[in-house]
């Protein structure tokens, strides 16, 4: 098997339901982009629907930060990047971006996924095979640069003259 670097979801429509009353994408449903982008790139690396049914395991989301660059409206087409940054046994670390059809970048996001075993539920150890398939994607992204807006704190800006003076 072999990745793209990054891997590249096929084009995804914004549906009128998911408007927001400015007109524009709603803030949950860039979160239903990057998701479904993931579902994509899930494939390739044996999980997704079929993994969980035969084996009982599946995948989770521990923790996923948006940032919101650009406006989405109704109809714009987007894909959903899935770059892998670093994985282990248990869990993965990845960054994502929605871009237009025309290039620009609407949404970056950076999550932490982990393997579930549906029985307790609880956080387990992948299988050989999946964590086979982790490497050789973590091979193919190795010479991807790391995105500017990974590990990016949250928080309010001050302008210098009102931080607090020790």
């Amino acid at each position: 098997m072999t990745y793209d670097a990054p891997f590249l979801s096929k084009p995804m429509a914004v549906e009128a339901q998911w408007l927001d009353y400015n007109g524009h994408l709603n803030m949950a449903f860039y979160n239903v982009l990057f998701d479904r982008g993931v579902d994509q790139a899930y494939a390739p690396l044996g999980l997704g629907p079929e993994y969980r049914d035969r084996t009982g395991h599946t995948t989770f989301s521990a923790e996923f930060h948006v940032c919101y660059i650009r406006e989405l409206h109704l109809g714009d087409q987007v894909r959903a990047s899935f770059q892998l940054l670093d994985h282990g046994p248990k869990s993965f670390h990845f960054y994502q971006e929605l871009r237009h059809v025309d290039g620009w970048l609407a949404a970056t996001g950076e999550g932490i996924g982990l393997h579930i075993d549906q029985s307790g539920p609880r956080v387990a150890a992948m299988p050989a095979e999946i964590q086979a398939q982790f490497n050789i994607m973590a091979q193919a992204h190795s010479g991807l640069p790391r995105p500017e807006r990974v590990g990016r704190p949250m928080g309010l800006r001050k302008p210098l003259d009102a931080l607090p003076r020790a």
